[in-house]
């Protein structure tokens, strides 16, 4: 069983529930760190509280004892006040009465000697009572508690205090008021269980609340699918409708439009060049066949040789159109390009402006270059873009054909110019199409397919470079541009 079998089988294929999952579990995170912070800070406020009102109930003791009243046990914070030379507690009151009733006293008593005017927050030891069974909420049975204390003399007194409060006139007497030992966890625990309650029913409305968000949000995304999907080859124009709310989702329907719309061209396109691909099929194939026909018909009047020549003029013509087709489908494929190597466009230019053959008429081809123009690529297909440039000024010249090459910077730039009638201003881009030509009898007489231009084009997008007609008063004018390879090691 695959690795990832188990975690396929819980993890939801919904992008609803995907996103109400991790939300959710964000959530949790960001609410589990919140509720300890919570946590803390009530404990510690709680706590505070609790000694707040420790040391308001010792203030409160320590006055009336100045006073020599002792004090009541009606308070519910637990306190004792105990005396030097005095075996029972002069005053206790809160949890530690009814949990020591018939104790003498539970805090221990105070030196002799050396007693301080303030004891600060501390700590004591009450011994356990374990006959004790607990009817109050806090605990005084034993164990270590924390306490405030504050230390009184009765030599500080006046007699009569000293008398009513029962103590000696040499005694020291302590109060002790015991922090409350669970107001803190109580508030804290039972504020963690309503955080729990409020986090648990918070994450379930989260949840619910991210899915139908997401839900509600999708629904354009569910129409432009069903649309999308509507789309078929025999009706390529169906469009997805644009939302109006200018989201994300606009966006997508947006792209998607433009991608079908270039799908739909692309199809046409395709459609357009099977369309011309036969038609300049079937011109050659019909002229070879009427003149098969004519030949085996009148076989005894027939001029057989020139019967073959027309017949071997109308192959070639059918051979170039089939290598023009299958270098085009070649480079529709984008497949990689094979024997790359450094080529001197230089060179090669020069090489076939003097083997070029112009018979027939009076043409010069000339070519103007400042040195080597290294550029990285495969030899035979720049070979076959710059005879396609040449081809197109050989049948278009009037007299001359003029091809400069350039080093400009990181680029090698190369003009092909002719003489003859120019191309116009509006076909300067219609003239790279395929099976385009514009004067279409003059071409088809001198040999050309239509694709030569077309062909030269992608050759150079292939090689990363540009094909363009540039704009001239006399003729045409074609610039290439190509990467310029950089120079070999040592030159």
């Amino acid at each position: 069983m695959n690795a990832t079998e188990p975690r396929r089988r819980w993890w939801p294929r919904s992008v609803r529930a995907r996103t109400a999952l991790a939300v959710a579990s964000t959530a949790a995170v960001i609410l589990v760190g919140i509720g300890w912070w919570v946590h803390r800070d009530v404990y510690r406020q709680s706590t505070q509280i609790a000694e707040e009102q420790a040391r308001t109930q010792l203030w409160s003791l320590c006055e009336q004892l100045n006073q020599g009243v002792i004090p009541v046990s009606i308070s519910t914070v637990p306190f004792e006040v105990v005396a030097t030379g005095r075996r029972t507690a002069v005053a206790s009151g809160g949890a530690l009465s009814h949990a020591y009733p018939d104790t003498h006293h539970v805090m221990p008593t105070p030196p002799t000697a050396g007693v301080a005017a303030l004891t600060p927050l501390t700590t004591v030891r009450i011994p356990v009572n374990r006959d004790y069974n607990p009817r109050d909420k806090f605990d005084m049975a034993g164990g270590t508690q924390r306490v405030m204390t504050a230390d009184i003399r009765a030599d500080e007194l006046s007699s009569d205090k000293v008398a009513a409060l029962g103590v000696a006139a040499d005694a020291k007497l302590r109060v002790y008021v015991v922090v409350l030992p669970h107001t803190a966890e109580a508030i804290t625990e039972r504020t963690d269980r309503l955080l729990l309650r409020a986090g648990l029913v918070g994450l379930v409305l989260i949840a619910a609340a991210a899915y139908f968000t997401v839900r509600i949000a999708l629904r354009p995304v569910e129409a432009i699918r069903f649309l999308t999907a509507s789309v078929t080859a025999n009706d390529p124009r169906e469009r997805v409708t644009v939302p109006a709310t200018g989201h994300e989702i606009t966006a997508l329907a947006t792209t998607i439009n433009a991608t079908l719309q270039r799908l739909d061209n692309a199809a046409a396109q395709q459609r357009r060049f099977v369309a011309d691909a036969a038609h300049e099929l079937r011109s050659p194939l019909t002229t070879l066949l009427a003149s098969l026909e004519v030949a085996l018909a009148y076989p005894e009047r027939t001029d057989w040789p020139a019967a073959v020549t027309t017949a071997a003029r109308q192959t070639r013509r059918l051979q170039a159109l089939a290598e023009d087709l299958l270098l085009l489908a070649r480079l529709d494929t984008r497949t990689p390009i094979a024997g790359t190597e450094a080529v001197d466009l230089t060179a090669l230019v020069s090489r076939m402006t003097e083997q070029y053959p112009l018979t027939g008429r009076p043409l010069v081809l000339a070519c103007d270059s400042t040195g080597p123009a290294p550029v990285h690529g495969n030899r035979d297909d720049y070979e076959r873009l710059l005879r396609n440039l040449i081809d197109n000024a050989a049948r278009h010249a009037a007299h001359r054909i003029q091809i400069t090459i350039r080093n400009q910077d990181a680029w090698v730039v190369l003009t092909v110019h002719d003489d003859g009638p120019g191309v116009p201003t509006e076909d300067a881009e219609r003239i790279f199409e395929r099976f385009v030509r514009l004067d279409d009898a003059r071409s088809r007489d001198h040999g050309g397919t239509g694709l030569g231009l077309a062909i030269a084009r992608d050759l150079a997008h292939r090689h990363r470079g540009t094909l363009t007609l540039t704009p001239r008063t006399l003729g045409a004018c074609f610039q290439l541009r190509l990467p310029r390879a950089p120079a070999p090691a040592g030159k």
